[in-house]
């Protein structure tokens, strides 16, 4: 008996086995650390041992701190820098933490406190430079740590406005956090890569009518984006002085924003649009909630 195909159904059948590879090709490139995440697994430490280096000379920023699991090999770097007048230790919380899930982590210091948003972007951007360079050597404590394909960038106030520069002006990051951002500038229409804003319902130094909201309306609609509002806080809440509570929710939704963009692990979808997201929206820290899921 002799079968024949019809042409449609032959478009049909291609266009399916295309689907399927992508798909595989997707999985394929996905980086998976660790057990299948759950709300209670991101509120905490991670699974992975850390350890912590100094970048004895940084080239091109003030100052950096690595931190980076003791374990395995190629993971996403993110580099953390603080806002106007801040050192390391106001965003250095954020180091372990990161670390413990399966990062590795450049805490920096500016060249000077005063830097303003561009300048941090730049230093930002040096600092993951040299970290990826520094992974590649044999001398270095983090040897192979680094996958150099996949890095971003987070900050706080003027270094959460860096970071926004940082990805409108270097597409090949994966993923950016602005945490409270401060910038003149708001028109970031330009920027495709992931972005998650955090801002403070009562900041008075970035009010999020005049920034957090204005930078996150200027995003693409089909951007992959999120902007998460921390109920009745103030400029500093992302910070290492921040209430425990509200560093769990930020350290859970950071991690998850990372591992999904990063890494590039659906496992994690979930966490910034499913059911776990809902259960979120419906306690007491988040006073506002935009996104574009599902991603």
């Amino acid at each position: 008996m002799t079968h024949s195909t019809s042409p449609r159904f032959a478009r049909l059948l291609q266009a399916s086995v295309a689907a399927g590879a992508l798909a595989m090709s997707v999985l394929a490139h996905a980086q998976q650390t660790g057990p299948d995440p759950t709300t209670a697994s991101l509120e905490k430490t991670g699974p992975l041992t850390v350890a912590t280096a100094k970048v004895a000379s940084p080239s091109g920023y003030g100052s950096g701190t690595v931190y980076y699991p003791t374990t395995g090999s190629a993971y996403g770097l993110v580099s953390v820098t603080p806002g106007f007048t801040e050192g390391q230790s106001a965003i250095n919380w954020l180091g372990p933490l990161l670390a413990s899930h399966g990062f590795v982590v450049v805490t920096i210091g500016t060249k000077t406190i005063l830097d303003v948003p561009a300048n941090r972007a730049r230093q930002m951007m040096a600092a993951l430079t040299q970290v990826t360079a520094l992974s590649a050597t044999k001398t270095s404590p983090f040897a192979g740590k680094v996958d150099a394909s996949r890095l971003a960038v987070m900050g706080h106030s003027m270094g959460g406005g860096g970071s926004l520069d940082a990805a409108r002006d270097n597409p090949t990051l994966k993923a950016s956090i602005p945490l409270a951002p401060w910038e003149t500038t708001k028109d970031y229409s330009k920027v495709t890569v992931p972005t998650l804003i955090v801002s403070c319902e009562s900041d008075v130094i970035a009010p999020v009518a005049d920034h957090a909201n204005k930078f996150y309306a200027s995003l693409t609609p089909t951007l992959n984006k999120g902007l998460v509002e921390l109920k009745g806080a103030s400029h500093f809440c992302t910070n290492s002085s921040a209430n425990v509570a509200t560093r769990t929710l930020i350290g859970k939704y950071s991690i998850s924003w990372l591992k999904r963009f990063v890494d590039g692990d659906t496992r994690y979808s979930p966490f910034l649009c499913g059911a776990p997201h809902q259960a979120d929206l419906g306690g007491t820290l988040i006073s506002k909630y935009q996104d574009n899921c599902p991603y």
